[in-house]
Formats: structure tokens, sequence, C-alpha cells
């Protein structure tokens, strides 16, 4: 296991327990001799630390610390881009089907992690290609899903979806999500989707309030390649990643999903199992 030297912060904004653990983390790490570069966000906690871009933060880092929620791991892995550091999500309120380490966890996983005995969760990512009139004029790598909505009020959308060239249907629906398993308790789980433990290898599409109700969520595998083309008035649907970036569809854009070459790298409780995480966040009972 890599020494762990540089460890990068990244905090979500106006988090209410930042402001004392921020100190205290930065503290402990300069006890250990640990060097720390740290996001404009977690500076606002820390004020004698330098502050840097967000996507700069990982560089030459070799563990990240992410204090807050699922988004601000989205945007931590996002500014990773195609690194395989380490992500070490600390929860700091909310749902956080990701952020499984509790503050009072924080230290003694951290002196795990520090000894080289964490566990690391790999999870795949997917990327996803805009083509128009042939070109690809966008390219996003999503740990969660790649969305298609509407971007007029109350107007369904037309998007025709093919699976490796096989026909799959005409959605007339509010959106369509194309997820990972990963992404499979986010959005995806509110629109009627299923829930898809991590490891196993494949894409789900899953419709968005559709007008045919028999238009049902679909699990295809992972080596699959995902087609949507966007049918309708330029600008009248929106293509949006992780729920954090994207961009307006012109009409006949396609989309392009397929498994990326790349893998997210999650540092887990090591006691915490995925079906512990879901007993816990979606209060499903105990024996």
């Amino acid at each position: 296991m890599p020494i762990i030297e540089t460890v990068g912060i990244m905090t979500k904004p106006g988090a209410a327990a930042a402001y004392q653990l921020v100190p205290e983390l930065v503290r402990w790490l300069r006890d250990r001799g640990i060097n720390i570069r740290v996001d404009q966000e977690t500076a606002a906690y820390a004020p004698a630390e330098k502050a840097l871009d967000r996507d700069l933060v990982p560089e030459n880092c070799d563990l990240i610390v992410v204090l807050g929620g699922d988004g601000t791991l989205l945007s931590a892995a996002r500014a990773i881009g195609k690194r395989e550091t380490p992500l070490f999500p600390v929860n700091l309120g909310g749902l956080g089907f990701l952020t499984a380490i509790t503050i009072d966890e924080l230290f003694p996983e951290l002196q795990r992690a520090l000894q080289g005995e964490h566990r690391v969760a790999k999870r795949k990512l997917l990327n996803t290609e805009v083509v128009r009139d042939g070109k690809v004029v966008a390219n996003y790598e999503a740990l969660n899903d790649a969305v298609l909505t509407k971007s007029s009020i109350a107007r369904m959308i037309d998007l025709q979806a093919y699976v490796d060239e096989q026909f799959v249907a005409d959605y007339k629906a509010d959106g369509l999500i194309v997820c990972t398993p990963t992404g499979s308790t986010a959005y995806s789980l509110a629109a009627g989707g299923p829930i898809i433990f991590p490891s196993v290898p494949t894409i789900c599409l899953t419709p968005i309030c559709p007008h045919m109700l028999t238009n049902r969520p679909v699990l295809v595998p992972e080596t699959s390649v995902v087609r949507v083309i966007s049918h309708g008035p330029d600008n009248s649907v929106f293509l949006t990643i992780d729920g954090q970036i994207g961009t307006p569809m012109q009409d006949g854009d396609t989309i392009v999903c397929r498994s990326s070459d790349y893998s997210l790298h999650l540092i887990r409780p090591p006691r915490m199992m995925f079906f512990d995480v879901l007993r816990q966040k979606l209060k499903w009972g105990e024996r």
C-alpha cells in the first residue's frame, strides 16, 4: 500500500460541523507530518491554509478527505478525474449513501488509512459523449448518472433509445436516466429504479414519469453501448451529469453511454457493508 504523504481536503460550504472539524483535522494531519492541500471551501474554515481551486487539489495527493455529503463527493470525484487517488468520504449530515464514514469515525478510520489498513471499493464510472452532426462535442465521466430531462415547463420530451444497435423504445416522458450501480441509489431510485449491488456489472435505464406506464427500468450488461437520440426543438432537452454539470441538447443530438475505463476508489468503513448502509439510510427494519 502506498505511503500517504500528502492529503487533500475538500469540504461542503456552509457546513456547521466543519468550523470545528476542519481545524482539528488540519492539526491532526500536521502533527503526523502530512502535507495538506485544501480547496477554497475548506480554507474558509482554516484561513491559515493556502486555498486552491478544487480541480487543483488532487495534484500529487495520496488521499483526498471529503467532508460533506454525496454532492460534495460527486464534485470531488469530478476534480480527481481519471486519477486513482482514493477518496475518504465523511458524512456531515443528510442521507449520504456514498459518505458512509461518520464524524466520530473520522480520526480512527484515518489512522487506519495511514497504516494501510483501509478497505477500498472501486466504483466504475460511466462515460458519456454528446454527438452532434457526427462529431463528439462534449465528453463526461459520471459516477452516478447521465440524465436527459425536459427544459420546457410541463412538456414531455421524445427520446429514442438503443442498446448495442438494438432498438429499445421511443420514450415520451419527463426524461431518462442512464445510471451506474452506484447511481442506482440516487435519482434513479427516486424515479422507481432498482437498487443495484455496487459490484454488479450493469447499466440501468430508468424512464422519468413515462407517458406509457409499461415503460419500466431496464438493466443491460456493463459491456453495452447505450445510445439515446433527442428529438424536439433545440434546447428543449438538457443533459445533466451527476446532477451538477451538463449541456443543452439540439434536435437530433445523441448521447452515447458506455462503461468507463476508469473507476473511483472509495475508502469504506471496515465493518459497514452495503446492506448496512441501506438499512441505515432507508430506515429498513432490523431483525
